[in-house]
């Protein structure tokens, strides 16, 4: 198995990590998907509250290294990029 306690633990705490940082990015991904119907559904209004959770999940990711710092930076501005171009079009 192991050649030593310490790549034993090692290996937990990869797993814990690695099983906390999937739950992460599937909310995030969830959220994004939420806002997606949203702004299909042409209610700017949901959108707008969609759009908030999904923000603050990113940004959460974001800061705990989740996800890199640019790509959440790149996702949040298409993601307002897409609000605006819904409120263009009403």
């Amino acid at each position: 198995m192991f050649n030593s306690s310490s790549a034993a633990k090692r290996e937990r705490q990869s797993e814990s990590r690695r099983m906390r940082n999937r739950e992460t990015k599937s909310t995030v991904r969830t959220a994004i998907k939420k806002f997606q119907v949203a702004k299909d559904s042409n209610d700017t209004a949901l959108a707008k509250e969609k759009l908030e959770i999904a923000i603050k999940l990113l940004d959460t990711a974001g800061s705990k290294g989740v996800i890199h710092r640019n790509t959440v930076s790149r996702k949040k501005s298409r993601l307002y990029a897409q609000l605006n171009s819904l409120n263009k079009a009403e």
